[in-house]
């Protein structure tokens, strides 16, 4: 009878987990990437000689894994256009950073009211085996959607501890490649970082688990080629996997 699947040895030299959200829990890049497109391309249009967004590279370079105004504003200057950072109350729009910011949430939000976002099935395989072996794990994503989406997926109560983009604006905290909130996840688990593991697919995230001296920091790279995983690498990946779920060994015989 095959044992049931167990970490694997890499995992075994930690204590805790912390996951990043998008693209290594749910499968809401495209979501939210083409969200930032709507936005960013309706800021674009009032800009002449500007291409319009690449979702899959602009998003890869500038968006991935950051705050949202962070996020609005590091492509924007990578365009050369210099809007007012504005405050968060600003509605949706493209006069101010904030506002460009605003009309991506808007769009985002309503993209997962309408359209479910899927779970990756081999990160939900590696939070039962953790779940079932009493390790600890929390999820930080500068997402404010982060604990919704944790509980439609029926996940959450598996988690110690989550630190979202609501949570991220309550304290203060800034937005990857800081380490902030990854350290404040460590924190509430009361796991030291250097006794825990990060596991990120966004550079800046992968580069906030390496500041934040965390004892282990996985890279996932869903595009599963050698320039995503050299990058990952390159920000402080220890290791690159294609899916969380190469972090299990299945029980044999």
């Amino acid at each position: 009878m095959a044992r049931a699947p167990s970490p694997a040895a890499v995992l075994l030299s930690v204590h805790a987990v912390v996951f990043d959200m998008d693209g290594v829990i749910t499968d809401s890049a495209p979501a939210h990437a083409a969200a930032w497109k709507l936005a960013f391309d309706a800021c674009l249009s009032g800009h002449q000689d500007q291409r319009p967004f690449d979702a899959t590279e602009d998003y890869r370079l500038h968006v991935d894994g950051r705050a949202r105004k962070d996020g609005a504003a590091s492509f924007l200057k990578s365009r050369g256009i210099d809007l007012p950072e504005g405050s968060p109350d600003d509605p949706p729009g493209t006069g101010t950073v904030w506002a460009v910011a605003a009309r991506k949430d808007e769009e985002f939000t309503r993209r997962i009211r309408t359209d479910p976002i899927a779970v990756w099935p081999g990160t939900v395989r590696l939070l039962h085996v953790l779940h079932d072996a009493r390790v600890p794990f929390a999820a930080a994503s500068a997402s404010r959607h982060a604990t919704e989406l944790l509980a439609g997926a029926g996940l959450l109560e598996m988690f110690g501890a989550v630190v979202d983009g609501n949570e991220a604006r309550r304290l203060e905290l800034p937005g990857k490649p800081d380490p902030a909130l990854f350290l404040e996840a460590s924190r509430r688990l009361g796991i030291p970082p250097g006794e825990s593991a990060v596991v990120e697919d966004a550079l800046a995230g992968v580069e906030a688990g390496r500041r934040g001296g965390f004892g282990l920091v996985v890279g996932v790279d869903r595009t599963d080629s050698p320039e995503g995983a050299a990058g990952l690498r390159r920000h402080g990946a220890d290791v690159v996997v294609s899916d969380p779920g190469e972090l299990l060994i299945d029980g044999e015989d």
